[in-house]
């Protein structure tokens, strides 16, 4: 079977460019819209996309972009996502700094039930200090030791997962027996940061675990997605650096003993879609004229742990120490500077359009060569669709780039099965009990 890419609607309610909720037909009130937000991802849907995916922080405040000021939990809203979908794929994310193991294994267990099998976590270390300040907390783990504590919380939330056996429950009215003793399996964990006894309280799922995603291209990052991503999501902003990216993850996924094809790479993609090339730039260019300088000098002083409007504006970015936060992020910025020889006022300005993420502007036909382009030369796997502002961005892109990169083969006409897993091309993993007597 030929190869084709993976297709994700990365949902941010405002938009992803930072003004793209006072775009004229931009629905302003989105981030708590439940309705709109299922026709949103209906509509993928219809498109075939593979999956949903809900990034999420752990603080906020006035000052946050509008998709961040205030917007529901991700898991209790993809369950109800869950009622009216049907084949695709719902991705929450989830931190293993501020969360126990126990609490979300049964959560997502119980989605990729709920779902009938389309379950998927993104699996995050929270990147943001503030964070500490809601969980009773005065610091923030640095960063090794997020990553060091994100391995072990993994392990136990597999080893949860596997509690019970596929056939445990047999529930035979005549004979009194409801379940086979013999196929529970109590996971008895004590390790550095957790101790689990066990076993869940929900039955194996029906992927078995949900798809497990990564987001981090730090080297802490690609090591930890090495070991255990089934997706990794990434923000590549040039088709030079994604297949840098992808060459080196991929490698990483071999050397830890993993299947690379096992993997799916997913760089984010903000697309700016026009009748004709000239009708893209002026959408775009009327996007970036809504921007308020403030706000835009606060994406990147969050992305570079610096306050950067303390420096001059019209003068190119200074040196300044690495951050504890987000470190592939920040250096991706650094180097849009760096290689563009960008002021501050106009890195603001760019990245408020994407968070760094690649913009790409142009006619469907256009957006879809670029995408092929990408997937064809070893840069993706398939992207994470990021429209500037919605309904919009994703209508444009259903019904105007999918059908094209449907016509040259490259994405699918129907879903190929009924899980997450089976649409993605992924193993259901193996209980790591069976054989095993129960404790």
């Amino acid at each position: 079977m030929a190869r084709t890419m993976k297709l994700g609607l990365f949902w941010a309610a405002a938009g992803h460019h930072i003004a793209g909720w006072r775009h004229p037909s931009a629905e302003a009130s989105a981030n708590e819209n439940l309705k709109f937000i299922q026709n949103m991802v209906k509509k993928a849907e219809s498109g075939k996309f593979d999956l949903f995916f809900l990034g999420d922080a752990l603080d906020s405040s006035a000052v946050a972009p509008p998709s961040d000021i205030v917007r529901f939990e991700p898991l209790t809203l993809l369950t109800a996502i869950s009622t009216v979908t049907h084949h695709i794929g719902l991705i929450a994310t989830a931190s293993t700094t501020y969360s126990e193991p126990f609490h979300l294994a049964r959560i997502f267990a119980s989605l990729d039930h709920l779902s009938s099998g389309r379950a998927g976590w993104n699996i995050v270390t929270t990147s943001a200090a503030r964070a500490a300040l809601n969980f009773s907390q005065d610091v923030h783990l640095a960063h090794p030791q997020r990553y060091e504590r994100a391995k072990e919380f993994v392990e136990v939330a597999k080893g949860l997962w596997d509690s019970w056996e596929e056939d445990t429950f047999i529930r035979n009215k005549a004979t009194g027996q409801y379940l086979d003793t013999s196929k529970v399996h109590a996971l008895e964990h004590k390790g550095k940061y957790f101790s689990v006894q066990g076993p869940l309280n929900v039955s194996r799922s029906p992927q078995g675990y949900p798809v497990l995603i990564q987001a981090g291209s730090s080297e802490d990052g690609q090591s930890f997605a090495a070991d255990i991503a089934e997706i990794i999501f990434t923000a590549q902003n040039n088709l030079e650096s994604a297949i840098e990216f992808y060459k080196s993850v991929k490698e990483k996924v071999r050397l830890a003993g993993r299947d690379p094809e096992a993997v799916k790479v997913m760089p984010g993609v903000v697309p700016i879609i026009g009748k004709t090339r000239e009708e893209a730039l002026s959408k775009y260019q009327k996007l970036q004229d809504l921007i308020h300088i403030e706000q835009a000098l606060r994406i990147i002083s969050a992305i570079l742990g610096v306050d950067v409007s303390t420096f001059p504006l019209d003068e190119l970015l200074p040196e300044f120490p690495e951050t504890n936060g987000l470190k592939s992020r920040a250096q991706l910025v650094l180097n849009l500077a760096r290689t563009k020889q960008l002021t501050v006022r106009e890195l603001a300005l760019e990245v408020a359009g994407s968070k760094g993420h690649h913009i790409m502007i142009g006619s469907a036909e256009e957006i879809a060569d670029r995408l092929e382009e990408w997937f064809v030369q070893g840069g993706a796997d398939g992207f994470n669709i990021m429209p500037p502002y919605f309904p919009g961005g994703i209508d444009d892109f259903v019904d105007l780039v999918v059908p094209i990169l449907q016509s040259r083969g490259l994405f699918r006409t129907e879903y190929e099965g009924h899980t997450l897993r089976e649409n993605l091309g992924l193993a259901r993993p193996v209980n790591q009990f069976l054989g095993k007597q129960h404790a």
